[in-house]
């Protein structure tokens, strides 16, 4: 089934000098809605479940948009800071409203968002669209879709995280299109995006009722490889599997989301984390399937390593391309694949992935990889940031769990 792309919309309506009013635009009559400029690349920041799970407070979420903008993460294109479960009160107020944890976040979500703002980043939130969240510590959405949204949109916030648990068995596409269309009612541009694992397929409507990215996956762990390619727990290697089916579904404004960045992520529920090899294929599979570049490791902490993976700038251009393409395999011989992403300049990224436990050398040409024509072409190697010339070859020998990122252009 084909996507369809770029759904959404708001007209913004000028109201004098100073107040201006955002309403929501139907759907046109097949359907669809129109393009809201949201996400016309997939979106890039931070999460703070993959490390902190529910020990989070305001604290935290400071000190981590402060290190995200000491770091040059926010000058490579990270600018969401997004606080995951656990934020909220037990229950609702008297007024059926969600009130932020008296404890974690005593000056409120509103303060976070303007201090995160002042930062020149944007805050997402978490809920579930079901009656408690997943960590069962706060109410979640159902039922209460709009008064949530709006208390979002009065936060000012600018990203939701909307997870899939306690559901109570209402269809997927009710409780989320319920939730696309309270957030649109705001007038507020907030990124949407749909957490469902991937249950009900969500590439094919996800679209439709709103949202501007979706989880096509169980939850990723920090794990190479957990011999599970169809369930709950999920390595990086069984992800990549099930999300690169799916690229002709992804597009400005509308992306799959294959979970969360594992890089500096270490001993999480059992899991030891990533190799650096390990973590440089991670990002550049993540970058060349154009998801979402959301990291999930302590970035106070930040080992320079860590941090030379996740501002390689170079890749990210590759993630960030306004052409908006997922990269796909053109070739699997098993554990070697070749993997392709048309670039808007007309050039083409090409990781040569190595997911056996040997290394390999692992070779292309120009006409496999759908390269234009041309006598001789420039090899980027976009973590060595060296150029060598070819007359259409490509190879290199790859590490065990590594990839080799290339751009490849033809020679003007």
């Amino acid at each position: 089934m084909t996507s369809t792309r770029s759904r959404r919309a708001r007209l913004m309506v000028s109201l004098g000098a100073a107040v201006t009013t955002c309403l929501a635009l139907a759907p046109t009559a097949s359907g669809a809605l129109p393009d809201d400029g949201l996400a016309a690349t997939p979106p890039m920041g931070w999460n703070s479940w993959n490390t902190f799970g529910c020990n989070i407070n305001e604290q935290l979420i400071r000190e981590t948009a402060d290190a995200i903008v000491a770091s040059g993460m926010r000058d490579a294109g990270y600018r969401y800071v997004n606080i995951d479960d656990c934020w909220a009160e037990p229950e609702r107020n008297a007024e059926g409203e969600l009130e932020p944890h008296h404890e974690r976040f005593p000056s409120g979500i509103k303060a976070m968002a303007d201090y995160v703002h002042g930062k020149g980043l944007k805050l997402g939130i978490y809920t579930s669209a079901g009656t408690r969240t997943c960590a069962d510590t706060m109410p979640g959405a159902l039922g209460h879709e709009e008064v949530d949204a709006r208390t979002f949109a009065e936060w000012e916030v600018d990203f939701l995280k909307y997870d899939n648990c306690n559901n109570q068995g209402v269809p997927a596409t009710e409780r989320y299109a319920a939730m696309g269309d309270a957030l649109r009612a705001t007038g507020r541009p907030i990124v949407y995006s749909v957490c469902e694992w991937g249950e009900n397929a969500p590439w094919e409507w996800a679209p439709d009722v709103g949202a501007h990215l979706w989880r096509t996956t169980d939850d990723i762990k920090p794990a190479w490889d957990t011999g599970n390619s169809d369930g709950f727990p999920m390595g990086v290697v069984n992800i990549i599997e099930a999300n690169g089916k799916l690229a002709e579904h992804a597009g400005p404004g509308d992306w799959n989301d294959p979970d969360m960045l594992e890089v500096g992520v270490h001993d999480v529920e059992g899991y030891p984390g990533l190799t650096d090899t390990e973590a440089v294929a991670h990002f550049s599979m993540w970058s060349i399937m154009a998801a979402p570049l959301i990291a999930g490791n302590d970035v106070r902490e930040m080992p320079e390593n860590v941090k030379q993976i996740l501002t390689n700038r170079e890749v990210i251009a590759v993630n960030q391309d306004a052409a908006g393409k997922q990269g796909a395999p053109v070739r699997d011989d098993g554990d070697q694949e070749v993997w392709v992403k048309e670039l808007a300049d007309g050039s083409r990224a090409v990781a040569l992935f190595n997911r056996g436990g040997e290394a390999a050398t692992i070779a292309t040409t120009a006409e496999e990889i759908g390269a234009k024509q041309a006598g001789r072409y420039v090899l980027r190697d976009l973590w060595a940031h060296t150029d060598t010339e070819t007359g259409g070859e490509i190879s290199a020998e790859v590490p065990s769990h590594g990839v080799a990122l290339l751009r490849v252009t033809p020679k003007r």
